[in-house]
Parts: structure tokens; sequence; C-alpha cells
């Protein structure tokens, strides 16, 4: 296929990477695009970071990750893992590595499924305000030292079959970085291309990359050049995506989706995480919106409805409202919402079912293009579910719980 066959194309090829476990759940393009999220309570509450992980857990979220900026909070790791399990919870864990790390991601290392890494703090030395470049060898000096200081955690994570996130923010580059590549997606996809490389030395491949920033221009920059950088390399690795810092509302939404869709959209991502600055587990709902929007997953019903116009035979936004209240618990079905008959039927023509005003008053209901039934506007919400339920499609709310 083509670059120009591939762009006219109505469906995504994802860019092919290699599986890599996380716990119980397998990251990759042969498998379905994992959700994540983050917890913000003090990993040093035990009790309140267990409550905080089995509800993301409760919201859908498949991996959770957990700040661990200190050996307590690292050691703390074990005992929240623990708890999660006297609970049945075996949610995959990922440990957040940052400043000067390595002593806090070896002994993290021992609790977790998957320890993230800071590339541009992992080893991390003050800005100097005076400096006006980075010699070859002052590089290749730095570079020799974060060798020496990540290999031992390579060793560990490669020993005990775990995963490692390459985790690059835009916003926490290392100044010899900055200084060698300016503030740009070139710096980025060095930055974690130096490590990716010293992974595949020491034959650990366990390994997925983000190349967060909180522009999403520049998100996509990052993560298209860090794939064709891999592809020229010859590595398949899993891309983590995510605008970072995305804000709150329906702006930290939208921010968020232009970025994640954007990107998934030309098949690169195998994991994502929606950030948002409000509760964690309102970002799991934006995720698997997003998924079931580009048809990657499916996992709740798919509305479909008309924006209203003159034509509309009734109240649409109150209707769809009763709709989505009685019909949101079921998974996998297409339900259209159509005001009249005049576009109606064609548009919602792939939909399995079909709510739609046939004249003043009535509704006719749809099973994919067939007519089934005529019934009074009124009764119209309860006959969709009979004709759900006639078909053995039905579930009951409090069976999905």
């Amino acid at each position: 296929m083509t670059a120009l066959d591939r762009r006219y194309d109505t469906q995504i090829h994802r860019r092919v990477t290699r599986t890599v476990m996380v716990g119980s759940v397998p990251i990759g393009s042969e498998h379905p695009i994992a959700v994540q999220s983050m917890i913000n309570e003090d990993t040093l509450d035990i009790d309140g970071s267990v409550a905080g992980i089995i509800r993301l857990v409760e919201a859908g979220c498949e991996i959770v990750r957990v700040t661990t900026p200190s050996i307590g909070h690292a050691k703390a790791m074990g005992k929240i893992k623990a708890e999660l399990s006297a609970k049945g919870c075996n949610v995959p864990l990922v440990a957040d590595v940052h400043h000067n790390g390595t002593k806090i991601a070896l002994e993290v290392a021992q609790h977790v499924d998957k320890v993230r890494i800071n590339p541009g703090l992992f080893v991390f030395d003050k800005p100097d305000p005076n400096r006006q470049e980075f010699t070859e060898s002052e590089f290749a000096e730095i570079g020799t030292r974060i060798r020496e200081t990540f290999e031992p955690l390579v060793k560990l994570l490669r020993e005990q079959n775990k995963a490692l996130r390459i985790g690059v923010n835009h916003g926490s580059l290392a100044e010899r970085m900055l200084f060698t590549y300016g503030d740009t997606p070139k710096g980025m996809v060095e930055s974690a291309m130096e490590f990716v490389r010293i992974c595949d030395d020491l034959d650990f491949h366990n390994i997925v990359i983000s190349m967060k920033a909180s522009r999403a221009p520049v998100m996509l920059s990052a993560y298209r050049l860090m794939a064709d950088t891999m592809d020229q390399e010859g590595f398949n690795y899993p891309l983590h995506l995510g605008v970072t810092e995305a804000g709150d509302g329906d702006y930290g939404r939208i921010k968020s989706t232009a970025g994640i869709a954007t990107l998934l959209a030309e098949g690169l991502g195998d994991t994502i995480r929606v950030s948002l600055t409000e509760a964690p587990e309102k970002e799991i709902p934006v995720c698997y919106s997003i998924l079931q929007s580009l048809g990657l997953r499916k996992t709740m019903v798919e509305y479909i409805a008309c924006p209203s116009c003159g034509r509309t035979l009734f109240n649409l936004e109150d209707v769809l409202h009763k709709v989505r209240n009685a019909t949101s618990h079921l998974k996998g079905l297409d339900i259209a919402v159509m005001g009249c008959i005049v576009n109606g039927p064609g548009e919602m023509a792939d939909a399995d079912y079909g709510y739609v005003g046939k004249g003043p008053g009535t509704i006719a209901l749809y099973r994919g293009r067939e007519e089934i039934r005529k019934v009074p506007e009124k009764e119209g919400v309860q006959a969709l579910i009979q004709l759900i339920q006639e078909d053995g499609l039905w579930v009951d709310p409090d069976e999905t719980r």
C-alpha cells in the first residue's frame, strides 16, 4: 500500500510493535490499546493509595502509575501491592522515578511490574548558568556516566522479566541535550534513543517509549520522529501516548484528544493516558471514548444522533438523553436516534438499532436497515428496550456491575 493509498484508507493500520508485558497486560500492536492513569495520593499513605488505585480499576483503568520520589516511597509500594493483592486487585503497577533515581528504581523494581524513568532527570546535574556550550568530550563523559548508572536497573529488570518506560518530557530535557539539539522534538528523540541503545546493548527489550509535551504540535512531532527513528534503527518498541499537563474540563479533553487521536489515526500508539487536572478516574472514560471513536476498541454503546433541524419531530436532545440513560450500561451496540425519515435511515444504516421520528407523535424502531414497528412517542424508549430484549442482547444494569 502506498502512502497515498493509506491516506484514503478507512482502516487504521497500526505500526507493528513488539509485545511488552506489564504484569498481565500486554502492550503492543497485536493487542488492544491499553488504558492507563496515575493516582494523586501520597504513596506513603498506604490506605489512601490503595483506595485510589481501586477507584481507577473500577473505572476501567488497566495499568496504574504511582509516584516514587524516595526510597521510603519505593518501599511503600511493596505494602501497597500486598494490600491490593489481599483485596483481589492485581492491576499492574508502574513506579514513577525521576531525579537521580537509580537507588529508588532498584528498590521499587522489586515491588512493581514496570518502572518509568525520565531520561532528562535520571542522571541529573544542576544546570550551569554560565555555560556556553558542551564539548564532544563533555557530552560523551556524561553519556558514560548515564550508562554506568542505568545499567544496574536494566540488568535487574531483565532478570525479573519486568518492563521499563523511557518517558521523555519536553519540559525536562537534560542541559546537554538542550545545548546540542535545542528545545526541539529532535532533542526529545535523542534523549530517548540514548537510553534505548543502552538497553539494546544489554539485550533488554521490555521497553515502552513516551514523548510527552504540553503542546499538541510538539507532542505530535516528537512521537512521529521517534517512531521513524526507531524504525530506521530496527527497533519496534511500543509507544505510550499522552499530552502532559492538558488541564481540565472540556479544553483538557479536547487538547488531549487532538494529540492522542491524531497519532492513533496514523497507526501510532499502543497505550494511552489522558492527563487531566481532575480526579484520575475521570480520565478513563475519555480514553475509551477516543479509542471507540476511532474504532480501535468497543467498550460502550455507540450513539449515532443527528444534530436536529426544523424537520425534527420530537425533542431530540431530551430523547437521546433518555435512550442513553436506559442503554448506556450495554456494550458493543450501535444505537441511532434520528429526528426524521429524510436522512435518518440512510445515516444510521450501520447501526444495530434505530429510533426515528416517523410522524407527529410516532416513532419508528429499526433493526439495522429494517423497520420493525411503529409506536407512540411516549412508548418509544421502552419499546426500544423490548426490541433489544427480544434479540437476546439486553442485560440488566445490575448485572454489569
